[in-house]
């Protein structure tokens, strides 16, 4: 990697993000492609990402990611949005236009893209979570065709998100469901009625946590994903292969809305086979 006085920077914004794969994933693109730039992994408390965004400005960046849990509270430091990001009300990609940072979401994209033989047209979504991440994952989804989503998340959180999701449903023009976890009546009922399962709460990311009960049963048939992919099997994924279902971890996902990302910042086509290849070797999947 050549390092001068033209080089350009771009990162990912979160917290956590130290296990981030992104670095590994933008460094390889920038030196397939010959772009000069490097790509860091930020780690940002509340406090300072107003700061943090305003330096991709600031240093002339050519952008940075926006991960957990700033893909909503961002917006309020951009100048502008495009189109999915407006409909979905979360951004995951910021990019540096001449000093003027616009924000895009690319995570809806990326998702249904990693299942490669899945097409959610005509048919039943449950999603476990209400984030940023979950919310571009509905959007996506209702401009496929989806035909019923319900969304799963703790009873605590759910007056905080009510008004969300009810946004997000007028926005789209499509009904979506806000129901208690702790039901797990009527949660049994929808992923019984569902073709795809996803938890988009994070719990799973430290190898031990269950966002649903450990006897949970899953229905013959169903696709169930997990938008972790550190570790590669959360328990949530463990379950469902126990139980003989297909799994998808968040690797996929990862890969390629950072494909679109960095088209986006780089005006460039990402080598994506080769950099998928190069990823399941790094984490021996």
């Amino acid at each position: 990697m050549k390092i001068d006085g033209h080089t350009r920077l771009a990162a990912v914004i979160a917290k956590p993000i130290k296990h981030s794969i992104s670095p590994f994933i933008h460094n390889m693109a920038y030196d397939l492609t010959d772009t000069n730039a490097v790509y860091l992994a930020f780690e940002v408390d509340r406090e300072n990402l107003e700061q943090a965004v305003e330096n991709i400005r600031l240093h002339q960046m050519l952008g940075a990611n926006i991960s957990m849990p700033y893909k909503q509270e961002v917006i309020t430091y951009l100048d502008e949005l495009d189109e999915s990001a407006l409909l979905i009300g979360a951004v995951n990609t910021v990019v540096n236009q001449n000093g003027r940072l616009i924000g895009y979401n690319t995570d809806g994209l990326g998702f249904f893209r990693s299942l490669s033989n899945f097409h959610i047209k005509g048919k039943n979504l449950t999603i476990l979570g209400a984030g940023g991440a979950a919310s571009a994952i509905i959007g996506q989804a209702v401009l496929d065709g989806v035909e019923k989503v319900c969304v799963f998340d703790l009873r605590d959180r759910l007056a905080g998100h009510q008004e969300k999701i009810e946004q997000l449903s007028r926005r789209l023009g499509h009904p979506i469901q806000l129901l208690a976890v702790e039901d797990l009546v009527a949660l049994s009922d929808a992923v019984n009625q569902s073709d795809l399962f996803i938890n988009a709460t994070g719990l799973g990311m430290d190898g031990k946590s269950l966002p649903i009960p450990s006897d949970f049963a899953f229905p013959k048939g169903l696709l169930v994903a997990d938008m972790t992919y550190c570790p590669a099997e959360t328990p949530f994924l463990r379950l469902a292969r126990e139980q003989g279902l297909q799994t998808v971890n968040g690797l996929g996902m990862l890969l390629y809305q950072a494909e679109k990302a960095f088209e986006l910042m780089t005006g460039k086509k990402m080598p994506s086979e080769e950099i998928k290849k190069a990823l399941l070797e790094k984490l021996e999947i």
